[in-house]
C-alpha cells in the first residue's frame, strides 16, 4: 500500500507540473492553416503519433467527464478570490523550483528576486495567499522550470510524446517534469502520501475553476485539435526557453 502511495503520489506531482502549460493555452496560439502551419508541422518529432493520439482521446475524456465536472462545482461554492488566493498560495510555495533553476541558468538577479519575493509574500502575504510582492514591491516572478534549464544549455526537446493524465510534453520535458518534482518541497510529504495526494489534487482542481472555457475554445478553433495542441506546446516552450 505504502508502495502504490508513492506511486500515486509521483503522478499527482506531475499532473500539477503540467498545469503550467495547460494555464498559459490560449486559442490565440493555434497555428493557421498554411505554409507556415505546415513548415512547423514537420520540424515536429513524433514518431509514436498512434499512441499519442490515443492518449490526447484519453486525457480528452478524462477533462470533460471527470476534472470538468468537479472543477465547475468547486467554482461554483468558492469564490474566485478565494481561488485566485489558493492559486498564489501554491506558486509561493513551489519558489524553489524557480529559484533552483534560475541557479541552474545563472540568473543571479531572478534567484534574487524569488528569494525576496517568497519572504514578502510568506509574512505580509499571509502565507502567499495575497502578492504584495508584486503589488507593492514591482517584483514578478521569474517562471523558470528544470525543462527550460535543459534548453538554455542547448538540449534537444526531443520527440513528442502525450503522457495518460499528464498531456501534452517532450523527451526533454519529462525529464523536466520529474527534475521538478525532485526540488519540490512538497515532495518530501511523500511518507504522508493520502494527505499529499488531496492537496495536489485540490490545486489542480482550483486551477482549472480558473480556466475553465481555454482548452474548449482551443479545440473549436483547430482543424485538427491534436495538431493544435502539439503544435502549441512546443511553441510555447520554445518560448519559455528563449525568455
Amino acid at each position: 500500500m505504502k508502495k502504490f502511495g508513492f506511486t500515486l503520489a509521483i503522478i499527482i506531482i506531475l499532473i500539477s507540473g503540467s498545469l503550467a502549460f495547460a494555464t498559459e493555452l490560449k486559442p490565440s496560439i493555434v497555428p493557421e492553416k498554411g505554409e507556415e502551419y505546415a513548415e512547423e508541422t514537420e520540424k515536429i518529432s513524433d514518431p509514436i503519433e498512434g499512441f499519442n493520439r490515443a492518449m490526447f482521446v484519453f486525457n480528452d475524456k478524462v477533462y470533460f467527464y471527470v476534472l470538468k465536472p468537479t472543477a465547475r462545482g468547486y467554482k461554483a461554492v468558492v469564490p474566485e478570490q478565494a481561488r485566485v488566493s489558493v492559486r498564489k498560495f501554491f506558486t509561493n510555495v513551489s519558489m524553489p523550483i524557480r529559484f533552483t533553476n534560475c541557479l541552474i541558468q545563472g540568473k543571479m538577479k531572478g534567484a534574487g528576486t524569488e528569494l525576496s519575493r517568497f519572504a514578502i509574500n510568506t509574512t505580509v502575504g499571509i502565507l502567499g495567499l495575497f502578492d504584495p510582492a508584486k503589488s507593492y514591491f514591482s517584483l514578478s516572478k521569474h517562471d523558470e522550470d528544470f525543462d527550460q534549464s535543459l534548453g538554455y544549455y542547448c538540449i534537444d526537446p526531443g520527440f513528442y510524446i502525450v503522457w495518460p493524465l499528464l498531456g501534452p510534453s517532450s523527451a526533454r520535458g519529462t525529464v523536466g517534469l520529474v527534475g521538478d518534482a525532485l526540488v519540490d518541497p512538497a515532495s518530501y510529504l511523500l511518507e504522508l502520501w493520502p494527505d499529499y495526494i488531496g492537496v495536489s489534487v485540490f490545486q489542480v482542481v482550483n486551477e482549472t475553476s480558473l480556466t475553465l472555457g481555454e482548452y474548449e475554445d482551443l479545440k473549436k478553433a483547430a482543424i485538427d485539435p491534436y495538431v493544435a495542441v502539439r503544435n502549441a506546446y512546443f511553441q510555447y516552450r520554445k518560448n519559455k526557453v528563449n525568455e
